[in-house]
């Protein structure tokens, strides 16, 4: 059964780090870009956060560069989501997904997706 699961999601106040992992099972990780994307409150579309490819380069949203890290360990079948100088407007549900992509933001291209994990961002 294919799965990823997302875990890390918490409340912070503004400033402050948090560490999202995407742990898959039932695929071999090694061959897909993995996505991260994130819903924001009242809003019904995902919107990209940053990515990384299967030989590990990584890529990052504007709003994101400087305060985020994505990276993988595909022996572990995990991709983390290091998230610093956190700001309320980051506020959101995350989601990691998988797949073969071309254009890593278009959410329409990943093939799997996990539940998604809730970060809150508040004083």
């Amino acid at each position: 059964q294919v799965q990823l699961v997302e875990s890390g999601g918490g409340l912070v106040q503004p400033g402050g780090s948090l560490r999202l992992s995407c742990a898959a099972s039932g695929f071999t990780l090694d061959y897909y870009a993995i996505g991260w994307f994130y819903q924001a409150p009242g809003k019904k579309e995902r919107e990209g956060v940053s990515y990384i490819a299967s030989d590990g380069s990584p890529y990052y949203e504007d709003s994101v560069k400087g305060r985020f890290t994505i990276s993988r360990d595909d022996a572990k079948s995990t991709v983390y989501l290091q998230m610093n100088s956190l700001k309320p407007e980051d506020t959101g549900i995350y989601y990691c997904a998988a797949g073969y992509t071309v254009d890593y933001s278009d959410p329409y291209e990943y093939k799997y997706w996990g539940q998604g994990t809730q970060v809150t961002v508040s004083s």
